[in-house]
């Protein structure tokens, strides 16, 4: 039996277009719903999501990332505050009593008149696919365990399901989203962070107190599921009237990702493989022109990916090439020049980006005709291009963007101004299910959704508009 218990995968094509046909009310349009006009408030230090864990030289801002390239290695990180203490992590497999250790490395750093815990990173290695492993950090003085499971080995028709959350922040909104996110029943197995962490930088001096009470704040999910990173302009720290002039500092100090297992030579753009999925990260605020090493990084990445192995190719970034709000309007144009034809040879089935502080999914289109003087410079329908979901709507302390470009452009096909999380879960090599939750409903209820039908094994029309 194929998918949802049809055997013809012609009758799952149409079935799924139906239910993409249901949801026009809402397609093509911008949402009915309007949220209170609130401003977002960060909650004070003392709240409980910031709490620190007892004991002496506890490990706190516990946090894992993906190793490697495939899946079968996993970065843990952490910091310690009263001495450095040990860099080992203890780990086992859910049905093995054999436990075994890895060593990491320690660094600290200092920004203004901050000096930096002790950050630890260690690499856990040579892990069975599709496991759970229980973890221990903090060995000799204050320990605290952990668990995560690995994903099932890749291949092209291996169910697995992302959540995604951008621009989060530690707003009492953002708590909201990651609550929300923790119990949607759909239960995203890794989450997709498209950039803009703890917004520190938001504080006099760029207060990086304020990145060690988002690590903890985000813990409590960080620790048992890979996060995989994106990197916003939050996060550049870029201060040079107080004589921080090297970008990504405290970023790149805390949060690790496994750049060099897909060649690339620098944290900020990246690939791994999970499950029957190829994401690739990319980054908005390092140079990506001609003969940068993120644009020959790129170039070089596509043509590498298999869609008989991981059928399904997403890409991640921070700023949108599709925005129709009047907040960061056309930031990512140059991006969009450099990259889009690429995305379209390729066939790149979505494309999540934040920093606009709402909500946007657009069509399948395109704007790759454009050469100076043909004049040809509007987006068009494009079956081989991607769907551009922009998900910056966290709930940070800036708030909601809610100053629109009317009329609607035609390619966007719906937005809303509140915040929120998504879940992007695959079923087979053919079909996956798009659903965004908005925070002010039930954690189980859906305002977008969407059937997507893979660019490379079913390029049919999958729009949810009628006349996109």
């Amino acid at each position: 039996m194929g998918l949802l218990g049809f055997s013809s995968p012609l009758v799952v094509a149409v079935f799924c277009l139906v239910l993409n046909a249901a949801s026009l009310v809402n397609g093509g349009k911008t949402s009915s719903f309007v949220r209170k006009v609130e401003k977002a408030i960060d909650m004070p230090l003392d709240a409980d999501v910031f709490q620190v864990p007892p004991g002496y030289n506890a490990p706190q801002q516990v946090h894992i990332t993906q190793g490697d390239l495939v899946g079968k290695a996993v970065i843990v990180s952490w910091v310690t505050v009263d001495e450095p203490g040990t860099n080992t992590v203890v780990y086992w497999s859910e049905n093995s009593e054999q436990k075994e250790q890895a060593e990491g490395k320690v660094y600290t750093y200092k920004y203004y008149n901050y000096t930096s815990g002790y950050i630890h990173h260690c690499t856990i290695r040579h892990l069975e696919f599709n496991t759970k492993y229980y973890y221990v950090v903090g060995i000799g003085h204050t320990e605290r365990q952990f668990w995560f499971v690995t994903p099932p080995e890749v291949g092209p028709d291996v169910p697995y399901s992302f959540g995604l959350i951008g621009d989060l922040g530690q707003s009492y909104d953002s708590n909201v989203t990651l609550t929300h996110y923790e119990r949607n029943p759909r239960k995203g197995q890794t989450l997709l962070f498209v950039g803009d962490l703890s917004y520190a930088d938001n504080y006099p001096c760029h207060d990086n107190n304020r990145w060690d009470t988002w690590g903890r704040f985000v813990e409590r999910s960080a620790a048992y599921q890979p996060w995989i990173w994106t990197a916003g302009n939050h996060e550049i720290d870029f201060y040079p009237e107080i004589g921080e002039t090297v970008p990504f500092k405290p970023y790149s100090h805390r949060y690790r990702v496994p750049y060099r297992a897909s060649g690339s030579t620098a944290p900020f753009w990246y690939s791994t493989k999970r499950a029957s999925a190829y994401i690739i990260v990319l980054s908005s605020y390092s140079a990506y022109g001609k003969y940068t090493p993120q644009y020959k990084w790129l170039e070089e990445e596509l043509p590498k990916v298999n869609r008989s192995e991981t059928p399904w190719l997403i890409v991640l970034m921070h700023a949108p090439w599709y925005n129709s709000y009047n907040y960061h309007y056309m930031e990512g144009e140059t991006m969009r020049v450099m990259y889009e034809p690429w995305f379209v040879k390729y066939k790149v089935d979505v494309v999540f980006a934040g920093h606009v502080h709402a909500y946007e999914r657009s069509e399948r289109v395109s704007n790759i005709a454009y050469n100076v003087v043909n004049g040809l410079c509007s987006p068009i329908k494009d079956l081989s291009a991607p769907v551009y979901i922009t998900i910056g709507d966290g709930g940070n302390l800036e708030g909601l963007a809610t100053n629109m470009t009317e009329p609607q452009p035609a390619y966007s096909a719906y937005r809303e101004a509140s915040f929120g999380h998504a879940i992007f879960e695959i079923k087979n090599r053919t079909h996956a299910y798009y659903g965004w939750n908005r925070n002010q409903d039930g954690y189980a209820v859906e305002a977008d959704s969407m059937w997507f039908l893979n660019r490379f094994w079913s390029p049919i029309d999958d729009s949810t508009t009628a006349d996109s």
